[in-house]
């Protein structure tokens, strides 16, 4: 099998209704939380989850949401999640599906229906420094300082639960969309409303037929022929597999199997758990993914001195060009556009002066969703703010193949309440 993405052992949490095994009976409402890192500047969103989530049995109890990576007991938190993974696989309230794939339907919090697989990624197959060539891909740069704590959960941890969300760029809806019809022929195994307006989650087991025509079209996707057509190019190798969401924590799960692989330089790791991560895949092209800007507002500079030199570096100018950024000072807005990029996108052409700018002359770049409060920062002080216009999708895979991993930021992929749900688990520790 030559693919990066397989059938996995997953385990799924049971809704066992048994009154001589009471404490094992799981809400799965109350099971299923967002992904970590959501809400990291809102610990009143995770102080709710815990109140709902209660004393019963939650992927909360699995998983350190970000929001207390800084906190002083984050070392005991991380005991207890480790404490906590041993005591719900001992009490046997997941049941584990062999060589499976679990065909996903997302009902989003905008009510569009989001599908996907879940199933296991080769972490062989992936690099995320920028300008690799590996089949699965980093698409924002990769800050590996962010990568050291998280190893800290996965290291000693018997399970891994998922937020990785990796794109498929399936023109031909060949791998997740044939599954629809077919749904109704597999194992549900589970189906209920997420909390917090996090929308409704069904999830069924693909049979063996339908996982064999998965893996092929995955295997065509990576035709090399076929792909340098797709693309016009003259490539090596193909991107088949590109991040959507859980960068970081796919990183995290490289950087764990590649220590492992340094402190057992004798063992055969063609086999091993930590040589895999549970992700699931959904296509670039489903209309329940939209990408929106992430906009710049800069701080503590010298404005005056930092457009002067923007003009200089990038040729900016009023006269229109493919790359526009609009510029707001004082809340007021002003369209220039790029003559002399240095990025296939136009954020890419602004990160690489704004981090050149300011690793020279200080100042800070935030990074901002609505234009409202880009117009309310530029009022500042100091402050300059940078409106970008939204990445197409179909931007997304030529640029990665281009550019390598874009800058960070480059895109928002969905509001924090559609993220991924913990739900799915695999063992580790094997």
């Amino acid at each position: 099998m030559s693919t990066a993405f397989r059938p996995a052992d997953i385990l799924i949490p049971q809704n066992v209704n048994n009154v001589n095994d009471a404490d094992n009976i799981i809400s799965m409402e109350k099971w299923a939380v967002v992904a970590c890192d959501q809400y990291t500047s809102e610990p009143e969103y995770w102080e709710d989850v815990s109140k709902i989530a209660g004393d019963e049995r939650s992927a909360l109890n699995l998983i350190l949401p970000e929001v207390y990576l800084e906190n002083s007991d984050v070392d005991r938190r991380i005991d207890r999640i480790h404490e906590n993974m041993t005591e719900y696989i001992n009490s046997g309230i997941f049941k584990e599906y062999k060589d499976s794939m679990i065909y996903v339907e997302r009902i989003q919090s905008d009510g569009k229906l989001r599908a996907g697989i879940v199933g296991m990624i080769d972490l062989e197959q992936y690099d995320y420094t920028k300008g690799s060539k590996s089949a699965v891909r980093a698409t924002e740069a990769t800050v590996v300082e962010r990568i050291p704590p998280r190893i800290k959960v996965r290291r000693g941890a018997p399970v891994e639960l998922p937020h990785i969300m990796i794109l498929i760029d399936d023109t031909d809806r060949t791998v997740v969309e044939p599954l629809a019809d077919k749904k109704s022929a597999f194992e549900k195994v589970y189906d209920f409303d997420l909390m917090k307006n996090g929308g409704h989650i069904s999830g069924y087991v693909i049979d063996k037929s339908s996982e064999e025509k998965v893996l092929d079209a995955l295997e065509k996707l990576g035709d090399m022929d076929a792909f340098n057509a797709k693309y016009g190019l003259s490539e090596t190798s193909p991107l088949i597999y590109a991040m959507g969401d859980g960068n970081h924590s796919l990183a995290t799960a490289k950087e764990f199997y590649e220590e492992q692989k340094r402190l057992n330089p004798d063992k055969d790791m063609t086999k091993a758990a930590c040589r895999y991560a549970l992700v699931e895949i959904v296509n670039l092209h489903s209309p329940a993914l939209e990408f929106e800007a992430i906009h710049r507002i800069v701080t503590g500079v010298d404005v005056n001195k930092l457009m002067a030199e923007m003009v200089m570096e990038l040729d900016l100018a009023e006269d229109k060009s493919a790359q526009k950024i609009t510029v707001v000072q004082d809340g007021r807005h002003k369209d220039m556009y790029i003559h002399k990029p240095s990025s296939k996108l136009t954020v890419g052409s602004l990160q690489n002066f704004l981090d050149k700018y300011i690793g020279e002359n200080g100042g800070k770049v935030d990074y901002i969703h609505g234009a409202e409060v880009v117009d309310e920062l530029s009022r500042k002080k100091g402050s300059v703010g940078f409106l970008l216009p939204d990445m197409a999708k179909s931007e997304l895979f030529p640029t990665v193949i281009a550019d390598g991993a874009l800058p960070r930021k480059t895109f928002s992929m969905g509001h924090a309440e559609d993220k991924r749900f913990y739900i799915e688990a695999r063992r580790i520790d094997g």
